[in-house]
């Protein structure tokens, strides 16, 4: 997937300065002063502070739904657990990156404040970074599977009446309903992208029309002819009556680790904090799916077992089986080998397979465990950021 999220830049005009904090009703009317408010150790900044005005690294995470949930679970698996000083606080922190606040917001307002300088890293899904974003040259893409939040941006059109017999986009864009006076009408949340892909596909005598809450209801209400929207499993879909068709999708989605240009150049500790990010979700992600096994095997050699081992399709690891001498104790008292230790990672879909390869060339005694992380000497993913920095 490429970098580049979006072909047209935008300004956003920056968040006005704070304003200052309001008392609760009670102290209106109290002469006496309000009571102190207790001091934290994670101080809350102002938003609209500039790049060159504050000095933590900002991070903002989605701050409530799945993909909150999502998010805040993947972070705990990489050890970076998010901890809330004041649950009704929209700011918290992780222990292991001190410097580092996180700021939980909207999706889009994470994409917003990216922009804008508000935010340095955000995690949340590529839609609403190609959506709100805009292509603004400043966001990059640090990692674009997260391997989690995964759908489609798609146009979806009834089942029913003129649409019965439609099956693909350009079906659609001939149907002789459609003129300037009375364009085709596809209700969405995503006008932005709607209207790049419709310019990009030559798609004409089409308008989209923005809205909130359940667009699967539009089209029966004859507010819309079509819909853009998110689909995951698409049982929302087919129970409204409402299918998708062939050239249809907009977007692929899923969760993406997405920064600022600027601040990553620019703010002292940002690229550290995102190398270290970075190691954190790929050695995790890595490690997700893939199992751990080994066994004994009786040889005369290492070299010998390791032959039968790599004959084995499923048998081969990452970069080939680790294989050690089982020492024991012969019937005499003396020590010798007779059996090596074999070790090989393989992936969970392929584990029955391997063990039976593994008994058809008399390994015995297997074992398997779960990897927690599985680090390699430098991930592609940082050489390649480097690089779009030109760094």
């Amino acid at each position: 997937m490429s970098s580049s999220v979006c072909s047209l830049r935008v300004t956003l005009t920056p968040l006005p300065s704070c304003s200052p904090p309001l008392h609760s009703h009670s102290s209106l009317y109290s002469s006496s002063p309000p009571p102190p408010r207790r001091r934290s150790s994670h101080r809350i900044y102002c938003a609209a502070a500039s790049i060159d005005e504050r000095s933590v690294i900002r991070l903002g995470i989605p701050s409530k739904g799945r993909m909150a949930d999502e998010t805040l679970a993947l972070l705990k698996n990489c050890q970076l657990t998010v901890k809330q000083v004041n649950p009704r606080q929209y700011v918290a922190y992780i222990p292991q990156l001190p410097g580092l606040e996180v700021w939980l917001q909207r999706p889009k307002d994470i994409v917003r404040k990216l922009v804008s300088g508000d935010l340095d890293l955000g995690i949340v899904g590529l839609d609403t970074v190609c959506e709100y974003g805009r292509g603004n040259e400043d966001l990059i893409l640090v990692h674009d599977q997260l391997a989690y939040g995964d759908c489609h941006l798609s146009i979806a059109i009834p089942k029913y009446g003129i649409f019965e017999n439609i099956n693909s986009m350009s079906d659609l864009a001939k149907m002789p309903e459609w003129t300037s006076e009375r364009p085709l009408r596809i209700a969405t949340g995503f006008v932005y992208l709607g209207n790049k892909y419709a310019k990009e596909n030559g798609l004409k005598h089409v308008t989209f029309s923005t809205g909130e809450g359940a667009f699967e209801a539009l089209p029966a209400m004859g507010s819309a002819d079509a819909i853009l929207d998110l689909v995951s499993s698409g049982t929302t879909l087919r129970e409204n009556n409402l299918k998708e068709i062939d050239g249809g999708v907009v977007l692929e989605s899923q969760a993406v680790f997405v920064g600022s240009k600027n601040s990553l150049i620019r703010r002292e500790g940002v690229l550290d904090v995102t190398h270290e990010m970075l190691e954190r979700l790929e050695a995790h992600l890595r490690a997700v799916g893939q199992v751990m096994v080994t066994a004994n095997m009786r040889g005369n050699s290492a070299q010998e077992v390791a032959e039968r081992v790599l004959n084995q399709t499923s048998l081969a690891g990452l970069q080939g089986p680790t294989i050690s001498p089982v020492y024991c104790r012969g019937s005499d008292g003396t020590i010798k080998v007779e059996y090596y230790a074999i070790s090989i990672c393989v992936a969970k879909k392929d584990l029955y397979k391997s063990i039976r390869q593994l008994r058809a060339i008399d390994g015995s005694g297997v074992l398997n465990y779960n990897l927690t992380y599985i680090f390699e000497e430098e991930t592609t993913r940082w050489r390649d950021l480097l690089e779009r920095l030109g760094l």
